[in-house]
């Protein structure tokens, strides 16, 4: 499984997910339990209203977004502590409560992703390309004066083409 970019904890519904962000996705998890109202609630009437409701009535959820699904971050202020982040995709709107400092940083790493602009989508640098194998100079000259021998190739041939070899080197 791929390492997570980042982590942050969102305040989803009146409770607490723990969101990670990866290269290709977004997932959350939130985990099952007792809301502050269900609290107050059982505080305020003595725990009778938890004796009657029960006490696990929470709602326990996780969610993924693919990245190649997102098409728009947005981030707006939520109070005087906490901004929401919006994940909009083609058919739904996941909203993310974290502080405001963290909100930029959330939009930022989830923006890049989107247009594929985090380090962590880079693909790896081609290595680079060797220079064909330069040819034996030596050897080349060496054929060259054997096909001028043998008269192959005439005196001018032999010393134009030699002349051609030296050059590229």
């Amino acid at each position: 499984m791929a390492d997570a970019l980042y982590e942050f904890t969102s305040h989803i519904a009146g409770k607490n997910a723990q969101v990670t962000v990866y290269a290709d996705r977004i997932e959350w998890n939130r985990a099952r339990g007792v809301s502050g109202a269900k609290m107050t609630a059982g505080v305020l009437t003595g725990g009778l209203s938890m004796l009657a409701t029960g006490v696990k009535n929470g709602k326990a959820g996780s969610e993924m977004i693919p990245v190649k699904s997102m098409t728009s971050v947005t981030v707006k202020r939520d109070g005087m502590l906490n901004s929401l982040v919006s994940v909009i995709t083609s058919g739904n709107t996941v909203d993310f409560r974290v502080s405001h400092k963290e909100a930029e940083t959330v939009k930022r790493t989830l923006t890049d992703l989107m247009l594929g602009n985090h380090p962590a989508q880079a693909t790896p640098a081609a290595a680079p390309s060797t220079p064909a194998a330069s040819p034996d100079v030596p050897a080349q000259l060496q054929q060259l004066a054997a096909l001028r021998d043998a008269g192959v190739l005439t005196e001018e041939e032999f010393t134009a083409k030699k002349s051609e070899i030296l050059a590229r080197m």
